[in-house]
């Protein structure tokens, strides 16, 4: 994406409620200003009108009588999902990630699959993928990351479906309960 500018911010802060504004204006940079707000937007293209919205005990935002709702950016895009029933749903630009970090966040299993890829950018995206898809399910949890003994497990001991797709520069993907078919509204956007 080109570089988010303070005139797009601009434009789109009297779009959102005050709430929102004040949580975008948290943001050090225009890029995360930019995405905090146009999020936002999207969830609105989704369920309408959003009201401020208030936080479970582990620091996930939802709304009060509103569906579910994730929302998720990075460089390369937006990823919005609601459903009536916890959601998680996580983007990621397709990036390179060292061996400390793959030690530290994947299981030997997942250790294995990212190392045995047949090039760098096949190891690079089965990486996105994996992590897209541990991100996506503590945030249909509604606990977010606490540990890295939690990611290296997480996948094992889901209680999700996960669906996982991929664009040219990004992947996302999108967790849901056992019991509940996918019914979700997903919106995403390329930056």
């Amino acid at each position: 994406m080109e570089e988010a500018t303070d005139e797009e911010v601009q434009c789109l802060l009297p779009l959102v409620s005050a709430q929102r504004r004040e949580q975008a204006l948290r943001y050090k940079h225009t890029f995360g200003q930019f995405c905090c707000l146009k999020s936002w937007l999207l969830l609105q293209q989704l369920i309408g009108e959003v009201e401020d919205f208030e936080y479970n005990e582990h620091g996930k935002p939802f709304l009060p009588n509103e569906p579910f709702f994730s929302i998720s950016h990075c460089k390369e895009g937006i990823a919005v999902a609601i459903d009536d029933h916890p959601i998680g749903i996580d983007i990621e630009a397709i990036r390179h990630a060292d061996d400390d970090l793959i030690a530290r966040t994947m299981n030997e299993l997942e250790q294995s699959k990212i190392k045995n890829q047949k090039s760098k950018i096949e190891s690079d995206r089965e990486f996105t993928r994996l992590w897209t898809q541990k991100e996506a399910i503590v945030k249909a949890q509604g606990v977010g990351i606490q540990s890295f003994e939690q990611l290296q497990t997480i996948i094992d001991n889901r209680e999700s479906n996960i669906e996982t797709f991929e664009k040219e520069k990004y992947i996302y993907s999108i967790a849901y309960g056992k019991l509940c078919s996918i019914s979700a509204k997903v919106q995403t956007t390329e930056l």
